[in-house]
């Protein structure tokens, strides 16, 4: 039988003298050896790529401070460092760049009246970036009957700006609503015309999932091809960018390397695999906790203690479900499936790893404050798009799409796009969501990581089951390009 087969597929394992018989997902075995993990190894490292680097990011910034002065072309400059993966060399050259055409909009300067391509650019970074920027930006681009105008309609560059810009809105932004709907209408029209083969790859990649639920590396990755074949590309930013990614992967390989390494010889004292699991995960928080405490002076045992227990209860509760038959609705479902997901122990695990660890933002965690729900909602229904199939297949508790089919009578197709749009509205809900009272409480890179994860949710299982199923290629095509193969 074919190892990713949807079967309900049984394991049985002997402890003492009691037989027990789990359920199996019948996963297929890990694809990468050890071996072929410690054997990855970059040319990129060492001080001649780094020294290149360096040279190129000087020029880059001569390129933003002195050569690039026109706003458009300065904001097309900004998002091309950003979706190059570049743009976390050039922070502050990036900030003074916004600032300044902030203060440009703001005294109603006219370098994108008019323009629908430079609006929505300008509306996307800006919100991006923190800045407060309102819908109405868009209103000079409506009728009287608060449609977008029909003269837009030609307009690709605009259109797919404006899709991009849109799914940036927060909740109640009727305006940007109706963007999103009149810009897919107009795009899916130009691809089906397929007037240029290169302009409809770049539809066609926005329209299959929008730059802002992207996951930025993966995104970086495709996106260098791309700027490749423009014709405007610039030689030193395409260098750099090419340089750049092929440095940050051996600094993954490194982590990969050191994250795979296994002490086997000590399996052989644990012959019950729970021992072996409980051992492992004992030893591994224990090992954080220590060092937090010997660095910082913090116990975290506690806090890691709740979250690993919240998370074992979760799994507990979907057995239980399970095993008694029980359908619960939806909204039992997302309640259990936030903490299920497992992102809030991701999530505490990476604000120890990237912040200096505060007591007073244990609670954020503890109380799995919105900045935590919200991630973790996306990633369980998303999720559930791509696997509730297969997974009930081989015999799974009832997924948020079919608690709601049991719940409202909807049938599957009506289920799913209920989903679909609870995603979407969640969304909303982190684009619109407040910072966190006090920012010094979480660093950037924490902050970002908890807005990566549900876009790594969308790109593993938009097709599928990316993960428990081998077969599909796309999941070890992109870990491949991530990891394994360097940009020539």
């Amino acid at each position: 039988m074919a190892p990713h087969q949807a079967t309900q597929c049984v394991a049985t394992i002997k402890v003492s003298d009691q037989i027990i018989v789990r359920r199996s997902a019948n996963y297929h075995p890990a694809i990468w050896e050890d071996d072929y993990i410690q054997s990855l190894k970059s040319n990129y490292k060492g001080k001649f790529g780094e020294l290149r680097a360096m040279k190129l990011m000087s020029e880059v910034r001569l390129l933003m401070v002195e050569k690039v002065v026109d706003p458009v072309k300065q904001l097309e400059l900004v998002d091309t460092l950003q979706r190059l993966g570049l743009s976390y060399h050039f922070e502050n050259e990036i900030n003074r760049i916004l600032e300044s055409l902030r203060d440009d909009d703001d005294n109603n300067m006219a370098w994108k009246k008019d323009d629908l391509y430079a609006t929505a650019l300008a509306f996307r970074l800006f919100r991006k970036h923190g800045y407060k920027v309102t819908q109405e930006v868009f209103a000079g681009f409506v009728d009287k009957k608060g449609s977008f105008k029909a003269s837009l309609c030609e307009d690709w560059k605009g259109l797919l700006s404006l899709y991009e810009a849109s799914y940036l809105l927060g909740e109640d932004e009727n305006i940007l609503e109706n963007a999103r709907g009149f810009a897919a209408k107009h795009l899916k029209k130009y691809v089906k015309q397929n007037r240029d083969d290169e302009i409809s790859m770049l539809v066609e990649h926005a329209l299959e999932l929008p730059l802002h639920w992207r996951m930025p590396r993966l995104e970086t990755r495709w996106f260098i091809d791309v700027y490749e074949r423009k014709n405007d590309r610039n030689p030193i930013v395409l260098e750099l960018a090419k340089l750049d990614f092929n440095l940050v992967q051996a600094v993954h390989q490194d982590d990969l390397r050191f994250l795979s390494r296994w002490d086997t010889s000590t399996m052989e004292l644990f012959p019950e695999y729970m021992k072996i699991c409980f051992l492992a995960l004992f030893n591994c928080i224990n090992e954080i906790a220590f060092d937090i405490l010997k660095e910082q002076g913090i116990d975290t045992i506690p806090l890691l203690s709740k979250m690993w227990a919240d998370l074992c209860k979760a799994y507990l509760l979907e057995a239980k479900w399970y095993h008694s038959g029980y359908k619960p609705t939806l909204q039992e479902y997302i309640d259990n499936g936030v903490i299920s997901i497992s992102f809030p122990v991701i999530l505490v695990h990476a604000y120890l790893a990237t912040n200096s660890v505060r007591k007073e933002c244990f609670k954020f965690f503890i109380e799995y404050s919105d900045m935590i729900k919200f991630a973790s909602v996306i990633g369980r229904l998303a999720d559930d798009l791509g696997t509730s199939s297969d997974e009930l297949k081989r015999g799974d508790v009832p997924k948020s799409i079919q608690c709601y089919m049991h719940e409202s009578g909807a049938s599957e197709v009506e289920a799913r796009h209920h989903i679909g749009e609870l995603v979407d509205s969640t969304w909303k809900k982190i684009n619109n969501h407040e910072p966190i009272a006090d920012p010094s409480f979480f660093s950037e890179t924490f902050l970002q990581i908890a807005v990566d994860l549900p876009r790594m949710v969308h790109c593993l299982y938009r097709h599928g089951d990316g993960y428990g199923i081998a077969d599909g290629g796309e999941t070890k095509n992109s870990i491949l390009s991530l990891i394994v193969f360097p940009i020539p």
